[in-house]
């Protein structure tokens, strides 16, 4: 009988994983490997269950949601196919400070970039790769007294900082994203 999984399971069967990963923790192992001292959900799963996993897609370590891992090698080619193919979408919830000057969207629009990933953050270049993102504001809401704006966010790639880079981009920075302007903490 196994121990209390680390992280809440959404979902699970013989080849495939879903959790809900926590804000503040890692996907993968960093590039600093052990060195690094966060949390990583995917070494602590793979401890859970006693054999290797394959990450089949990454949330930054600031995000939280459902982060699906396969059991086998197939059914991780199975499920990146899926999400290559666009037959698996990602839905993201976010939320922005108001921004008086640069009114949201309330339909959905489609914002494209060329976007390279520096040492730290991501940027537009002419070598970069495409990353097209879908984004329709939900309306304001209020929090702790502040502002904000919900948004509803579809990255039809998967490119990385992708969302929180054209959100800034547009004008509206992710909530507590100071890497990306965000003047506020989360």
């Amino acid at each position: 009988m196994r121990t209390a999984p680390p992280f809440p399971i959404a979902y699970e069967t013989r080849s495939t994983i879903i959790i809900d990963k926590p804000g503040g923790t890692l996907s993968v192992p960093s590039r600093m490997g052990t060195d690094d001292p966060r949390r990583c959900v995917g070494i602590e799963l793979q401890n859970y269950l006693g054999h290797q996993i394959w990450p089949v897609h990454r949330l930054d370590f600031e995000v939280s949601g459902l982060l699906i891992f396969a059991k086998t090698e197939g059914s991780h080619r199975r499920l990146s196919r899926l999400f290559e193919s666009h037959r698996i979408t990602k839905t993201y919830e976010a939320f922005s400070e108001a921004m008086p000057y640069a009114p949201p969207p309330s339909a959905y629009v489609k914002w494209e970039s060329m976007l390279h990933r520096g040492k730290k953050r991501t940027f537009e270049a002419p070598h970069g790769k495409k990353a097209i993102t879908e984004a329709k504001c939900l309306g304001p809401v209020k929090w702790n007294g502040f502002s904000l704006l919900r948004w509803e966010l579809r990255p039809l790639t998967g490119r990385s900082h992708q969302l929180r880079y054209e959100m800034a981009k547009h004008g509206f920075p992710i909530l507590g994203d100071k890497l990306y302007g965000s003047k506020k903490d989360f």
